[in-house]
């Protein structure tokens, strides 16, 4: 099958499994297609199993192998799923958050793969530099689902603002940080060692480099802006600048997340108040709306048939139910640490830490990243694992967390 033809029956598949969702299961969109994808895979395996015959499981599976679910993600829809995520993020509240906000994404980034490599080693026996691989992969919450999720549910404006913006920096983080753990871990003999300098380079290049290139393709787009008046021209301008600064990036081993979180933030502050009429702020805002909901719902259906295209081990099973807790306990540090530290200088109300661990999803940025890594022996039982993680995250998070919003934060309260 060619792109297109990949492209339409997906978008099809969305459009027909958001159309069940609404009328028969009524769950939040990113729970119901997941769970939707999920179960229909789960129903072809059972057709299979009963009448090997059939082979609908194999046909299915040999279409969605056509896909590279890791570079589809990584190459293709984040940096437009970011982008939308950043333009809508009320920019002055996340400046009143800065501060929780960078030390979440960067420091409880961090903490978390710390924790979590140092579970996974003693749980599973792997070695260390696989386990710290793991803890990178899952240590980011997607913020696909996290901004998806608050959509459906009623959260006080600055809680919703550290969410959300950890969400949007912490996977480029995480992004950086499995990419030293992998280096590490995946060279082969004729690698030159990994060096702390190496690390420390790796990390500045892709994180502050870019950084400074979503600041400065966002500055460009900005200054153009200003002296259009022309709404399609200036709809045209922002693809360009998620498209070509995502590309730049990656050209420049630069971290394209990180640019087009930055290029979207200035674009939504500056560009919404300075450089965009009414008419053009409509259509602007209408446009990555519409982005956002279409690749959304192709992405969680995505997640959802993934299964048939990977060959989980069952013997694997039980180490990803084990992981579920500990992930969410480093979490729960990961937040807790940087709360603590900020109660010295603000006040946080009570229930911060769970809601923010609770509300932390993992989601498609973490299977995406376990698809990327060179084939190894591991391979198989980090996919499984990593599966299960973010299917219960999902799933289970999902569908809980406006239950504990509610146990915690009064309707007019903040956090």
């Amino acid at each position: 099958m060619t792109a297109f033809d990949i492209a339409a029956i997906l978008v099809c598949l969305a459009a027909g499994c958001g159309v069940l969702n609404h009328f028969l299961f009524r769950l939040p969109s990113t729970v119901g297609l997941v769970l939707i994808g999920l179960g229909a895979s789960l129903i072809l395996i059972g057709i299979d199993a009963v009448m090997p015959s059939f082979s609908l499981d194999d046909v299915v599976r040999s279409h969605l192998l056509e896909i590279d679910f890791a570079d589809t993600l990584l190459k293709g829809m984040l940096g437009f799923l970011l982008f939308a995520g950043a333009l809508h993020v009320d920019f002055e509240s996340l400046k009143e958050q800065k501060w929780a906000v960078a030390l979440m994404a960067s420091l409880g980034v961090l903490i978390s793969t710390a924790l979590v490599a140092l579970g996974f080693h003693l749980l599973t026996g792997v070695p260390i530099l696989i386990a710290f691989v793991f803890g990178a992969l899952i240590s980011p919450t997607d913020p696909v689902a996290v901004l998806s999720l608050l959509k459906s549910i009623k959260v006080p404006a600055s809680l919703e603002t550290k969410i959300a913006g950890e969400s949007l920096f912490n996977d480029g983080v995480a992004y950086v940080v499995f990419l030293v753990a992998s280096a590490a871990a995946f060279r082969t003999g004729s690698d030159a060692p990994l060096g702390v300098l190496d690390m420390a380079e790796l990390f500045l290049v892709e994180a502050v480099g870019g950084a400074i290139l979503g600041g400065a393709a966002g500055w460009l787009v900005y200054r153009a802006m200003r002296r259009i008046d022309d709404y399609a021209l200036e709809v045209l301008l922002t693809l360009g600048l998620v498209m070509g600064t995502y590309a730049l990036a990656s050209a420049l081993h630069m971290s394209g997340p990180i640019a087009v979180v930055v290029a979207g933030l200035l674009i939504g502050h500056r560009g919404v108040k300075f450089g965009m009429s009414t008419n053009t702020r409509e259509h602007v805002d209408a446009f990555w709306r519409l982005i956002d909901e279409i690749l959304n719902a192709v992405l969680f259906l995505l997640i959802g048939l993934e299964v048939l295209a990977v060959a989980f081990d069952t013997s694997f099973l039980l180490y990803g139910l084990a992981a579920i807790p500990m992930v969410l306990a480093a979490r729960a540090v990961a937040v807790g640490v940087p709360i603590t530290v900020l109660r010295l200088r603000r006040v946080f109300t009570p229930g911060v830490v769970p809601i923010m661990t609770w509300g932390g999803l993992r989601g498609a940025i973490s299977v995406a990243l376990v698809l990327s890594l060179p084939d190894h022996p591991e391979k198989p039982m980090l996919l499984t694992v990593t599966y299960v993680v973010v299917i219960s995250s999902i799933v289970i998070q999902g569908l809980t967390t406006g239950k504990v919003v509610r146990h915690y934060v009064k309707e007019t309260g903040d956090a």
